[in-house]
Parts: C-alpha cells; sequence; structure tokens
C-alpha cells in the first residue's frame, strides 16, 4: 500500500525528537509514489522494519491516499472561512479607497470627503456608497464596492 505524509507527520519531521533515525529515514521515502514494500526494501541495509512503519501509521504520521483527500478537502474548508474578513478588516480595507474617490473629486466632492473622514465603521461607509457612487461614476465606485464586500 501507498502511504502520504500526514500534517502531524510532518510536524514531527521537523521536530526530529518524536522519530528515530531510522523511522525518519523510511519517513522522508514515503511520497505517494513508493509502497510499503519498496519503502522496506530501500531501508532494509538501516534496519527500519514493519514494526518502525506500523509505529508511523499508528501515530497517524502516514496516512492512505483517501485520508490524505479527506484532509485536503477539511483544509480547504478551513482556508475559506479563515478568509472571511472581519468588519473591522473590511472597513480598514474600504476607507483609503473611499478617501480617494471623494479626495478625486477636488472642491466637489468636499462635503463627500468630510463625510468619509468621519465615518468611524463600516456600517456608515456602506451608507457613504450610494452618494460615492453617484459622484464617481459605477466605474470608479466598483473598486469601493469590491473593498466594502471583501
Amino acid at each position: 500500500m501507498k502511504y502520504h505524509k500526514s500534517e502531524a507527520g510532518q510536524l514531527a519531521l521537523k521536530d526530529r525528537s518524536l522519530l528515530t533515525p531510522r523511522q525518519r529515514s523510511a519517513f522522508i521515502l514515503f511520497d505517494g509514489n513508493r509502497d510499503l514494500a519498496a519503502v522496506l526494501q530501500a531501508t532494509a541495509g538501516m534496519g527500519v522494519t514493519a514494526e518502525d512503519i506500523d509505529r508511523l501509521i499508528g501515530l497517524g504520521f502516514l496516512v492512505p491516499p483517501d485520508v490524505v483527500a479527506e484532509t485536503q478537502a477539511q483544509v480547504n474548508v478551513r482556508e475559506a472561512t479563515a478568509t472571511r474578513l472581519t468588519s473591522q478588516e473590511r472597513y480598514k480595507n474600504a476607507y483609503p479607497v473611499a478617501a480617494q474617490l471623494t479626495a478625486s473629486l477636488g472642491l466637489r466632492g468636499f462635503r463627500l470627503n468630510l463625510a468619509v473622514e468621519g465615518a468611524g465603521n463600516l456600517d456608515a461607509l456602506l451608507a457613504l456608497l450610494p452618494a460615492i457612487r453617484s459622484a464617481v461614476g459605477p466605474a470608479k465606485a466598483e473598486a469601493l464596492e469590491q473593498a466594502l464586500r471583501d
């Protein structure tokens, strides 16, 4: 059977304290392309035994390919949820865009620029979006809309 390194196994490899030198040598060879017999044959001269490999599997450092695919799907879901920005982060991203857009209007956008500077949170910037869109046009306002959405 072909095995892959798990995230826990990668961390153990970097840590170096959880693996014996023999286990470490065998662990490095597991790349999803070599099967168990090939790794045992390649490391037999170093004294690696099936018990060493069983220990790596038992500790969760080596996993079958189907478990790797499942784990990768879980990582993708975790990353997708982690990339959602808080309202404060969205405000910090959108404020400079709104200030730049209203400043580009010159005296014509003076009051709108003051309103943007007075906006202290995301909701206040969202309330100003229609006025900014009508002043600068939908094409230029798209950057602000994107910053407010993300």
